[in-house]
């Protein structure tokens, strides 16, 4: 009886996070999964200085952000969200938990870190 409990409590806290916070390894490991999203939420001037290949920039500080995410991602898809440092990826895979997204993976120390 206790495990089911546990069980229940941790499937709870688990549907309560808006994502996951993974590094590097983890980051480009997924990458190669066929329904994987790479969402950079930098501004455009901060994606043309560099970024992941295969990434699609969204700024998030745009008032489109969220209607441009539906348009470009699928909400099926696993998407893997990072920015300069991990902030503003934090605060957009929250907004895209509460728009349906599943499947939300935030790049620990984002770009910096890559």
């Amino acid at each position: 009886m206790r495990k089911i409990v546990l069980l229940i409590a941790l499937s709870i806290s688990f549907i309560g996070c808006s994502q996951t916070k993974i590094d590097k390894v983890k980051f480009t490991s997924l990458m190669k999964n066929q329904n994987t999203k790479i969402l950079d939420v930098r501004t455009p001037s901060e994606f043309a200085d560099g970024h992941i290949q295969g990434a699609v920039n969204i700024n998030y500080f745009s008032d489109q952000f969220l209607s441009i995410c539906e348009k470009k991602i699928p909400k099926n898809a696993t998407v893997l969200v990072y920015c300069a440092a991990g902030g503003r990826s934090e605060q957009a895979c929250r907004l895209l938990k509460k728009a349906g997204y599943q499947v939300l993976y935030d790049l620990k120390g984002g770009y910096d870190a890559w």
